[in-house]
């Protein structure tokens, strides 16, 4: 047998690597199988030192770029065939163009005429119902407006509670973290009155039904009743801290526009430092009290899970109402009826029934799944609950199964209140919001939360002034200032 000679055998080999690289630069229609074997072979061919796997997988994707490439240009032959045709019947019906303005004007021209017939079958299709979603939103808030009339600034720390009195002068009251309360005109926003007789975060304030008496519940374990007497000011002309406004403003501002020192006290403000009753015998921190109607019988909500009903003449204990399992959060008495309600921690609210002087009775109602912060009476035969569950609930006290209506939010509910004569609740938010709703659960407002408007922080309570001035809703918060707010909601709203 013939035997080659070194120098042909090296020859032979480059030959085949030349052979090998040339077959792997060149461009193939060939089918997947085809490719899998040549690829293979390739890979017998060729001397590397990378891992055959490795190879392997970089011959792979060379081969899928290169389907996507050969995809890429089917594509742009089709569209040159189209565009020449578009040309073509455009140049047809007298239409002259000049190279790629023609291309970019025809495609244009059909873009726009597609768009046009897709936006006309959308707005065809949905003109009805969004019609109706637009009239319904319009229908329960466009027409609501509120004002911001008059901001009360002095605590020093948030104020926890707040309540408008019942008797003449009609004075604005608030119960702060800073161990006082504050007794404020509503027209000027001056501060006439300040108690200090708490030793700890006033967290409750209730007045007299008809006498100039005010009742506070304080962290201190106590609750002290107190006489007042104040002079309103006159009235001064002042311009409007805010315009009409839609109460669906929701312009947000920063905590940052919040000052971060604390506002001065009120100058030239007379302050009580001594209680006329003090009511001891709670084992924990009073978080509320009320008057019973008459204003002969006050009752107190602790954390020490009990709610005490005392004579205001003796300051004698009546009844402990005890059998929450958790801290209570609040209580509220029926205006004109001797019940008592109490909500707590323990997810309940309970109905105490005074009416029948020789037996209580108490109803236990388990409508939520979180704390409930308040739970209020209406003039009817109402009882409104919210809860940290982020529901407010509406209850008939005819039949307490189950709710007539389920409000939910967005944020956990604090202290609600609920307006005699209109009939709206108001719901403060732990997220700086105060949503207005009727009984029925329709939504009807919210109040503006614009820049420098509204509540910088969390917004603790709620309370309705009933009398002809120039406030109607009264909110507080942990921003250290109430506000007052002229509320309009038009009668035809009401009455849906």
């Amino acid at each position: 047998m013939p035997v080659e000679s070194g120098s042909s055998a090296a020859a032979r080999q480059a030959k085949q690597k030349r052979k090998s690289h040339s077959l792997s630069i060149r461009r193939t229609n060939s089918t997947e199988q085809d490719r899998s074997g040549l690829q293979r072979d390739m890979l017998e061919g060729q001397d590397s030192k990378l891992p055959l796997s490795l190879r392997s997988n970089l011959l792979d994707l060379f081969s899928q770029i290169e389907r996507e490439f050969e995809n890429l240009y089917i594509e742009n032959l089709e569209l040159r065939r189209e565009i020449e045709t578009l040309n073509d019947r455009l140049a047809a019906e007298g239409q002259t163009f000049e190279g790629a303005d023609l291309a970019k004007g025809a495609l244009k021209t059909k873009a726009s005429h597609s768009t046009s017939q897709l936006s006309q079958k959308l707005k065809t299709t949905y003109k009805a119902s969004t019609s109706k979603i637009v009239s319904s939103f319009k229908a329960t808030t466009s027409r609501a407006v509120c004002q911001l009339v008059k901001e009360y600034v002095g605590h020093r720390d948030g104020i926890w509670d707040l309540s408008v009195t019942r008797t003449q002068p009609v004075v604005l009251g608030t119960a702060s973290a800073d161990h006082s309360a504050m007794l404020w005109s509503i027209e000027t926003g001056k501060c006439l009155l300040k108690y200090m007789g708490h030793q700890g975060s006033v967290n409750s304030i209730k007045f007299h039904p008809t006498e100039q008496m005010a009742l506070t519940a304080s962290g201190d374990q106590t609750a002290h009743i107190w006489r007042y007497m104040v002079q309103l000011p006159t009235p001064q002309p002042v311009a409007d801290i805010s315009q009409q406004t839609p109460c669906e403003d929701d312009v947000d501002f920063s905590d940052k526009d919040e000052a971060d020192g604390e506002a001065e006290g009120p100058n030239d403000c007379p302050s009580i430092r001594v209680a006329t009753t003090t009511l001891r015998s709670h084992q924990g921190v009073v978080i509320a009290a009320d008057w019973l109607v008459g204003g002969k019988q006050v009752v107190t909500a602790s954390w020490d899970r009990a709610a005490n009903l005392y004579d205001v003449e003796t300051s004698e204990l009546v009844h402990s109402l005890t059998g929450h399992d958790q801290e209570l959060t609040h209580c509220c008495t029926h205006p004109t009826q001797r019940l008592v309600v109490t909500s707590s921690r323990d997810t309940t609210f309970r109905l105490w029934d005074f009416r029948d002087p020789s037996i209580h009775s108490v109803n236990v109602f388990q409508g939520h799944t979180d704390t409930v912060t308040s739970a209020v009476f209406t003039m009817g035969d109402n009882v409104v609950s919210g809860s940290d569950d982020r529901t407010v609930k509406v209850w008939d006290l005819k039949n307490m199964r189950s709710p007539i209506a389920t409000i939910r939010t967005d944020s956990a509910v604090n202290r609600i209140s609920v307006s005699v004569n209109q009939k709206i609740i108001a719901l403060p938010h732990d997220n700086r919001q105060v949503r207005l709703f009727d009984m029925s659960g329709v939504r009807l407002a919210r109040l503006p939360r614009s820049n420098r408007q509204g509540h910088r922080r969390m917004v603790c309570c709620s309370a309705w002034c009933e009398d002809n001035t120039t406030c109607n809703l009264f909110t507080c918060g942990f921003d250290r200032q109430a506000i007052g707010w002229n509320i309009n909601i038009p009668a035809l709203l009401q009455e849906k």
